[in-house]
């Protein structure tokens, strides 16, 4: 049998040949330790936090090398695929951060020369590959059907035989031009599989970024590289993608090490150089005192989405995520204070070989330390700009009182050792919401922090005399020092430590008077310095605040 007769019966309309389409993807010019990495998602649905953390790791690898990092976007499993879902992924990439250098993007349209960067645009190139195959005899159509692939099943498992399309069991392996052509005019569905020239019995050997050297059996199975729609699989698209793009370094899960033995076939067969390959194991979750996997279905904390909704800074979790990628960031950030994360290097064999722990705490302080360094002005803005999708309320508020909003966001913000108290956004209106006259007014209708230590009518009393004489003119010394001396008047201990030596000749201690004001001007019981919070509030803010606690505790 003529392999090109073969060929041309199964592809008639293809006329090129790969060097036809090598020509169109010369090599890239780029210096010599420069890394070409992607990320290559299915829009099969959210971005999940593993596809964000492999992402950010591929991001580095290629921009600290002066290299080229690339979105590919796999989308040939058409049935799985979900509405909107490749703007989700872009948007997601968008907000936390990642930067890519070439394809599709918000614009709709693609950016490079190495494109298209969807593989479902790409099924001509395929194709010719596909052909290629074919005509050296490394591939051949397969006619089996459901039926026919249960019978080779249940005759494996009859003779204890090992699953797959393989060797003898492989039923068109030996299939003649004569017999192809009387199939296909019979209007027959097929395969293109690849033919294995693997043994189990020998091993591959490879030395995986990550993981470092790790030897599996070869391949024998005569995989599928397209199906019966023509287009084709994961397997055979990504090994011609990744040689067309110039992909050096490929950075993915571990489950893909059992596929490892079939993809480093595909390059040998192509005659295409094999990209390096780091597997990373997937991020866990901590449930109870043990790690497990995030879920799909269960963990809405698995998906990048969930972390934008509460508002987590992208660049937060980049720090975060750095920290899990290599142990070694924690000290240069300490050396680095003011540096951002992307100038820290990260090195692929010092990363953690195991799961990698999200731990929601060390995240909620690794968000509050960043946000701690930023300017009143820039959390404004991302502020803005979260609400602006996920809270209209605060929206409008933002919008109407930005200065003063501004005042508020710069309260134990320009200091030596800042404020940390945001983690996420989603967590600021509640901690600042008694700032706003109207959410005040929402809250304290319902009625006032009970005050344990002091009764009602003494709180009352403070406020009276308290309102008579307080000012804002005067520095935080001054003020403080009145607090003290309407303290001792009214039979309360000047300082702590004047109480605790005899805290029976007083009714309590000036923080008890403090915590009276604070509860009168806020309804709570935790807040910023008061001295800070009553300049932001202003005279006439204060004075209404105090006079409506009185009438409506009178």
């Amino acid at each position: 049998m003529s392999h090109q007769q073969m060929a041309e019966l199964l592809f008639p309309d293809v006329a090129q040949v790969p060097e036809d389409i090598f020509s169109l993807y010369p090599a890239r010019e780029l210096p010599p330790e420069a890394r070409v990495t992607r990320f290559a998602p299915s829009p099969t649905g959210a971005l999940n936090i593993g596809g964000l953390y492999a992402t950010l790791i591929s991001e580095r690898l290629a921009h600290q090398s002066n290299g080229v990092f690339y979105l590919r976007i796999e989308d040939t499993d058409k049935k799985r695929e979900v509405p909107g879902g490749v703007e989700n992924i872009l948007q997601s990439l968008v907000y936390f951060g990642v930067q890519w250098d070439e394809g599709p993007f918000l614009s709709g349209e693609d950016v490079g020369s190495y494109g298209p960067y969807k593989q479902s645009l790409r099924d001509g190139i395929y194709r010719v590959f596909l052909k290629h195959l074919i005509r050296e005899g490394l591939a051949y159509p397969c006619f089996c059907n459901d039926e026919d692939l249960n019978q080779i099943r249940q005759s494996q498992q009859n003779s204890k035989a090992t699953p797959g399309y393989y060797g003898e069991w492989a039923k068109h392996r030996g299939i003649t031009f004569e017999q192809t052509q009387e199939e296909i005019a019979l209007g027959k569905p097929f395969v293109i599989r690849l033919r294995s020239s693997g043994s189990p019995n020998k091993k591959v050997i490879h030395y995986d970024l990550v993981k470092g050297r790790i030897a599996f059996p070869e391949n024998d199975q005569d995989i599928v590289i397209m199906k019966t729609n023509g287009l084709p699989t994961y397997h055979f698209a990504h090994a011609i993608d990744d040689r067309l793009m110039g992909t050096t370094h490929v950075i993915r899960a571990d489950e893909w090490l059992s596929s490892l033995p079939i993809h480093i076939q595909l390059f040998e067969l192509l005659g295409f150089p094999l990209p390096k390959y780091g597997h990373i194991a997937p991020i866990m979750k901590l449930e109870g005192t043990s790690k497990r996997k995030f879920s799909k279905r269960k963990d809405l904390d698995g998906t990048a989405e969930y972390y934008k909704t509460q508002g987590y800074p992208g660049f937060a979790l980049g720090e975060y995520f750095m920290n899990l990628i290599n142990s070694g960031f924690e000290e240069w950030r300490t050396v680095n204070p003011q540096k951002a994360y992307h100038e820290y290097l990260i090195s692929t064999d010092k990363m953690n070989s195991s799961g990698a722990l999200l731990d929601m705490n060390k995240l909620n302080d690794t968000s509050k330390e960043v946000i701690s360094r930023l300017t009143c002005e820039d959390v404004y803005e991302l502020l803005y700009k979260w609400s602006k999708e996920f809270d209209s309320e605060l929206f409008e508020t933002l919008q109407k009182d930005k200065e003063y909003t501004l005042k508020i966001l710069s309260i134990g913000r320009n200091s030596a050792k800042p404020r940390k108290d945001y983690a996420k956004w989603s967590e600021i209106k509640p901690m600042i919401a008694y700032f706003y006259d109207g959410w005040f007014e929402e809250d304290a209708s319902s009625g006032y922090l009970h005050l344990d230590s002091i009764r009602m009518d003494q709180a009352q009393t403070i406020i009276q005399r308290y309102s008579d004489l307080f000012s804002l003119e005067c520095g935080r010394e001054v003020w403080f020092s009145e607090i003290q001396s309407l303290a001792a008047d009214l039979g309360y201990a000047k300082d702590m430590k004047q109480y605790k030596a005899n805290p029976e000749q007083y009714k309590g201690h000036v923080g008890d008077i403090a915590m009276v004001i604070r509860v009168a001007l806020t309804n709570r019981n935790q807040t910023p310095d008061l001295y800070d919070l009553m300049k932001v509030m202003g005279n006439q803010r204060i004075v209404e605040r105090m006079r409506r606690f009185m009438a409506q505790n009178s």
